[in-house]
């Protein structure tokens, strides 16, 4: 019924089984020796391939420094380009926030308010505020102003001067009180002394002097007033205040003056504050040189870098009537290449005539109805120090003007 089927012997089978047991053997031996041989073959590679890179930066090093400064280079002119962006938006800011204080507000109150911005940066970030202005090209007010201290040892020497002279005659009490001063030029109402200048050839002078024929106010005026001494001073080449402080009064000026033949003309940057004291009745005048970033030095003049006067005027009834005494220590180098004496015998002499010339001028305005601007009814009796006028004031008759 069923086909017959053909019975295979039992040995077949078993040779079969461990024929086909043996071949996987071997293919799976195969696969492994495969995989070792192409890792082994991956790794040779590789070590290869890192031999010839770095070979060939060995070999290019040279031949890269013009690619890789050509990289600085434009990475730099980004980061300058990306600066400049920035700081013009800043400052484009900065102009339209100026711009909106001065339509609502005055100069006056525009520069206080810039004035005490300013300080209270320097008092957080000293070093910081410094630097900014540096870089800025701003003066340093706080730095440079002259200080309460220095009016009132004005007035000190001054004072000491009338207690050691008596105001007599004889100046030579105030040579045995300091020897440090000589006397140099002796007469009744004019009276020089000079001491040399610790680590310098150059001397400091001291004049006290009176006069009787012009009010103290008239006086103080006329050697203030810059816009009237361009008048009477032959020898100003150019004179004009260049910055303010609103709040101690103080001005930077720019003075540029003729010197005897055969010298350069010389010019000057010094700050200078005054100081009206109604209860001691003193008149008090301080400057001397400082560095201001808005007047560079410039071939045309020779710029003087040492250079300090004080005067102090003490009225012998009041400000508004004739006759004073003053004291003026001053001192300068005018960098020169004469001998000691020579510069001695310029100061000596032109100190003399500078004042004569300041008296005559006084003289003058007050006999010519000259409008010199006022500075002493600036001064509040109660203040050592208030805020200056505008720098808009023109010198006409008007409030704040004394016809002298």
């Amino acid at each position: 019924m069923f086909p017959s089927v053909q019975h295979r012997p039992l040995c077949n089978i078993g040779a079969r089984a461990f024929r086909l047991q043996s071949l996987s053997t071997c293919n799976y031996s195969g696969e492994i020796a495969k995989t070792s041989s192409r890792s082994w073959t991956f790794s040779w590679m590789g070590q290869r391939v890192g031999l010839l890179l770095s070979w060939l930066q060995k070999a290019g090093r040279g031949t890269s420094k013009l690619a890789s400064e050509k990289k600085k280079e434009r990475l730099l002119s980004i980061f300058a380009n990306h600066c400049s962006f920035v700081t013009g938006q800043r400052l484009r800011r900065a102009f339209q926030i100026g711009e909106l204080y001065s339509n609502l507000y005055s100069e006056r109150t525009r520069w206080t308010l810039v004035g005490s911005i300013w300080r209270r940066l320097q008092s957080k970030h000293t070093r910081a505020g410094k630097l900014i202005a540096a870089l800025a090209g701003v003066f340093m007010w706080e730095d440079e102003k002259i200080r309460d201290e220095e009016l009132r040892r004005c007035a000190w020497e001054l004072q000491a001067l009338e207690a050691v002279t008596g105001l007599s005659e004889s100046p030579k009490t105030s040579v045995v009180a300091d020897p440090g001063w000589d006397v140099v030029i002796d007469k009744k109402n004019f009276k020089v002394w000079r001491r040399p200048i610790q680590g310098s050839h150059l001397f400091e002078y001291r004049v006290f002097g009176s006069y009787t024929d012009v009010t103290p106010r008239q006086f103080f005026n006329v050697q203030l007033d810059t816009e009237y001494r361009k008048k009477w001073d032959a020898l100003v080449i150019k004179l004009e205040v260049v910055d303010r402080d609103v709040n101690t009064g103080s001005e930077v000026v720019h003075w540029a003056t003729h010197f005897p033949y055969p010298m350069y003309s010389r010019d000057y940057v010094y700050m200078r504050r005054y100081h009206v004291d109604m209860e001691n009745n003193l008149m008090i005048l301080v400057s001397r040189a400082v560095k201001h970033p808005s007047v560079p030095e410039i071939q045309e003049f020779v710029r003087v870098h040492s250079y300090q006067s004080k005067m102090v005027i003490r009225p012998h009834r009041s400000f508004d009537e004739n006759g004073f005494d003053y004291l003026l220590t001053y001192s300068d180098d005018p960098q020169t290449v004469f001998p000691r004496y020579c510069v001695s015998w310029m100061v000596s002499s032109g100190m003399p005539d500078f004042l004569e010339k300041l008296h005559t001028a006084a003289l003058r305005a007050k006999n010519m109805n000259v409008g010199v601007h006022d500075y002493v009814s600036v001064v509040k009796p109660s203040q050592i120090t208030q805020e200056r006028l505008g720098a808009d004031n023109t010198h006409t008759a008007g409030p704040n003007q004394i016809y002298a």
